[in-house]
């Protein structure tokens, strides 16, 4: 299984972005993947910012939601906690909410790879798929 992060989830929907195709390859391939809520509010901000189509950024959120094999966790009370515990943690880092939740997440699941281009994934000691 392998996280959705909001880098790589907009390299998938927009082809312009370099790693388009690996990240196609990557998402479309068998098995389960999971990503969380703050995932999709973040992709639909950065779709937003580089003045992509909002009707097919929403489309896609969708897609994501209903696919069987994508794993929407809802990000609640605890989760969040876990995030703001390993901020606080972290001062010396650069690492936003959501990728704290992303991280809070992996360790809890035991997940090693992340569909993402960000680098702070490896530097919380996780494979980034995408360079």
């Amino acid at each position: 299984m392998i996280l959705l992060d909001t880098s790589g989830l907009l390299c998938y929907h927009h082809a312009d972005e370099p790693g388009h195709e690996v990240a196609r390859a990557l998402l479309d391939a068998p098995g389960r993947k999971v990503t969380h809520s703050y995932v999709l509010s973040e992709l639909v901000t950065l779709a937003h910012v580089r003045r992509l189509s909002r009707r097919r950024t929403v489309e896609f959120v969708i897609t994501l939601i209903e696919s069987p094999v994508v794993e929407v966790v809802w990000v609640d009370e605890t989760l969040h906690r876990s995030g703001m515990d390993l901020l606080a943690a972290r001062a010396d880092k650069n690492y936003s909410l959501c990728d704290a939740v992303s991280f809070a997440l992996m360790r809890e699941r035991r997940l090693l790879e992340a569909l993402t281009t960000d680098h702070h994934f490896e530097q919380e000691g996780f494979v980034r798929l995408l360079r």
